[in-house]
């Protein structure tokens, strides 16, 4: 028996029907190992940035299973996929499970052909894409849990930065600030509707719109030239036609189509990656992750067959297209169906609608250019003493489909306009001048930040999508409309990295770095060198920052806004719930309005003093939950409590049951909301929905509320009222019974 090992299920049941029984297909699920979360025991820097792995949650069972079917094995091939990742997920699999013999096959689509050609061919896993795959794992983590770390501190706990994800945030702050700075200016659009005099031979007339030349700026200027359009008679000042050639674009890089698949298909690229992974583990597309738009010999083949076929020889012409990215893999190639005939593939409407979005680039992307004729037609008045701008419209037509048959939603609406003459009379029916404003240059869409990340060197293909969606995740950016906007959270953190850590998230050294893991996957660089040269500068930098204060504040308020209880001046703020205005003078005073002016209710002295430091005093504050009692001495002292009226709000009235005179109430935890005993921590007892305050007639337990199909239940899990539509095992029978 020989085994060969993948990462997916799905992929590894693809392999399956093209291998016959002498070989076992197993998946290793994703990673099976990687670095704790802990980073004091994630990389052991001093002993030369060794990372310390550990196997994964969950995947022991894999790492036995896979122990297992290799002592029967006569042959051991790790198959996973053809890129870095792949090769040190190889690596991982063969170190955890101890795969000493292990050799590696790789091959860019799963088909039959490919699959048994690849396993013609093993070889050792390349260490050198393996370190390189390394040294960004680790680098990641040391740039991210460092900066993380001082911003903790220094803007918000929980918030975070990254080597990547900070560039692509400034990136778009960066064009918010342009939009906040531009100054809009007022011009004029000036347009017509004209109609043809008919001809002797024509019986028809025909009405044309043309638009003014230039961009008025004047108003008076607007007034004049509608006037005097209106009080002369208008002539075909020139007709130009052109013969104008569309070229097809280039088979799909995994930019390429991100940016596509967000446009036309509105999907996120987190989505179109999840989607063409599921075509790829089918062999249904070959693989997505890539920076090259080469196509095989043999694919060239048969898409040359389809075209033939389906559009004509006429329309047949095979092109090579130059790869833009200078790191760029050509044995690699562009993402493309791995049987070009097939026009229609994929289970799910999704797949479906991206299958046939890469089916109609790669074939348009061998056919012949598109012809259009396109005419200008440009008119002015005849009478020229008072002189005015030409007024003009172009239209287009195709005349010769081309790679256009294959793709046909790029081909856009015909703009027929009538045949005319140079020195032809038309009559004016309608004129108008509509003021407008200039706008500000549009916000990032997604697709149009992968292709600005691309553009500056910033990340890899295969991390666009996941930069995209760690930022958005953290909630430094909303999509509105399409449009990524920085919040206030996003804007405080950037600010905050450009004014202490400029250097780390600028795009030279994003794409330097990008150049020497590169270098590392080349055998032009080692590991420890580059981590080396990198960290020493780096973590130097943090520790002078660690006395740096706090950076919370997005400017000054208005200067009509001023302290309700000491009427000084008042700067913006960042909370956990967004912006507010807070006293200059804080925390000396603490006086503070919401965002839309109106006073906070500020904190209230309870005459108590602090029964854990002794020496602050209690105080009724409001936070995100609602009211609480906290010190006076926060955060050198982190007593806190529920204010009166939280508790009486929160209070069942149920007794706990568990002890003399603990009441249940409400509470709220990383799983929601729970009801728990007003004594704890003395008393911990709790249950998940909210007590009735009836009693389970066959535990004597507390009844809960329950569902719809269930409207109360027992709280005791092992109780069977706590689920009776579960038939429930004999020992919680037996549990029940006993009780």
């Amino acid at each position: 028996m020989k085994l060969l090992i993948v990462e997916s299920p799905s992929k590894a049941k693809t392999i399956n029907k093209y291998l016959g029984k002498e070989y076992e297909v197993r998946a290793s699920i994703g990673h099976i190992r990687d670095l704790p979360k802990s980073n004091k025991k994630a990389i052991d820097i001093e002993g030369g940035f060794i990372p310390n792995y550990e196997i994964s949650v969950g995947k022991e069972k894999v790492v036995s299973e896979i122990k297992t079917l290799s002592k029967k094995a006569t042959e051991i091939l790790l198959a996973t996929d053809p890129d870095r990742e792949g090769e040190a997920i190889a690596w991982h699999i063969r170190e955890a499970c101890g795969l000493k013999k292990a050799k590696r096959v790789t091959f860019h689509e799963i088909t039959e052909s490919a699959i048994k050609e690849a396993i013609k061919h093993p070889r050792e896993i390349d260490m050198d894409l393996k370190e390189a795959q390394e040294a960004r794992r680790v680098l990641d983590r040391l740039v991210g849990y460092d900066l993380s770390g001082i911003i903790w501190k220094k803007v918000r706990y929980g918030l975070s930065a990254g080597r990547v994800q900070s560039p692509a945030l400034r990136i778009v702050m960066e064009r918010e600030r342009e939009i906040r700075a531009f100054i809009p200016e007022t011009f004029f659009i000036i347009n017509g509707e004209w109609k043809t005099i008919g001809r002797a031979k024509e019986s028809k007339k025909y009405s044309i719109l043309l638009e003014c030349e230039e961009r008025v700026k004047e108003k008076d200027e607007a007034k004049r030239i509608v006037r005097v359009s209106k009080e002369s008679s208008w002539i075909i000042k020139d007709v130009e036609s052109t013969d104008v050639s569309r070229s097809p674009k280039a088979p799909f890089t995994t930019s390429t189509i991100q940016q596509t698949a967000s446009s036309r298909l509105g999907f996120s690229p987190s989505r179109t990656m999840m989607i063409a992974q599921k075509l790829y583990e089918k062999g249904l597309i070959t693989y997505m992750r890539t920076d090259s738009t080469t196509l095989s010999n043999q694919a060239l083949g048969e898409i040359s067959n389809t075209i033939e076929t389906t559009f004509g020889k006429d329309n047949l012409q095979v092109r090579t297209y130059k790869t833009k990215s200078k790191n760029a893999q050509e044995a690699h190639e562009a993402i493309r169906p791995t049987h070009a005939s097939a026009r229609f593939a994929g289970n799910s409407d999704d797949e479906k609608k991206l299958y046939t979005l890469i089916w109609e680039r790669t074939i348009s992307s061998q056919m012949k250019d598109a012809k259009l004729k396109r005419t200008k037609i440009v008119a002015n008045i005849e009478n020229r003493k008072e002189k005015i701008p030409d007024f003009s419209t172009t239209g287009s037509v195709i005349v010769k489909e081309g790679w256009l048959l294959a793709d046909p939603r790029s081909r856009g609406e015909d703009q027929q306009l009538p045949n005319l003459s140079v020195g032809e009379n038309i009559n004016l029916l309608s004129m108008s001048a509509n003021e407008k404003q200039t706008e500000p240059p549009n916000r990032y869409t997604e697709a149009g930040l992968i292709k600005e990340l691309e553009k500056r060197g910033i990340g890899r293909p295969s991390t666009y999508a996941s930069i995209i969606s760690t930022i958005e995740d953290r909630g430094y950016v909303d999509k509105i409309n399409k449009a990524l906007i920085p919040t206030d959270t996003g804007e405080v953190v950037i600010t905050f990295l450009e004014k202490n850590f400029d250097s780390y998230i600028s795009d030279t050294f994003t794409a330097d770095m990008e150049d020497k893991l590169d270098k590392i996957a080349e055998g032009k660089a080692t590991y420890l060198k580059t981590l080396k040269d990198f960290y020493g500068p780096f973590s130097k930098d943090v520790k002078s920052k660690e006395k740096l204060e706090k950076a919370t504040n997005l400017g000054d308020a208005p200067e009509d806004l001023l302290c309700p209880l000491c009427k000084s001046h008042m700067v913006i703020k960042l909370a956990k719930n967004g912006k507010f205005y807070s006293c200059s003078k804080y925390p000396t005073c603490m006086g503070a309005r919401k965002i839309d002016g109106t006073i906070m209710e500020g904190p209230k002295l309870l005459g108590k003093k602090c029964p854990k430091c002794e020496k602050g005093d209690l105080m009724e504050r409001e936070g995100r939950y609602g009211k609480f009692v906290a010190c006076s001495n926060y955060p050198k002292c982190k007593y806190i409590e529920e204010s009166e009226e939280e508790k009486k709000n929160k209070s069942t009235g149920v007794s706990c049951g568990k002890c003399k005179d603990g009441v249940l109430e409400e509470r709220r935890g990383r799983f929601g909301t729970f009801y728990a005993c007003s004594n704890y921590p003395d008393c911990k007892h709790a249950i998940k929905a909210k007590p009735t305050g009836n009693k389970c007639k066959l535990c004597g337990e507390l009844m809960m509320e329950g569902t719809k199909t269930i409207p109360e239940r027992c709280s005791d899990k092992n109780c069977i009222n706590h689920n009776p539509h579960k038939i429930e095992d004999k020992k919680v029978v037996k549990k029940t019974v006993k009780k």
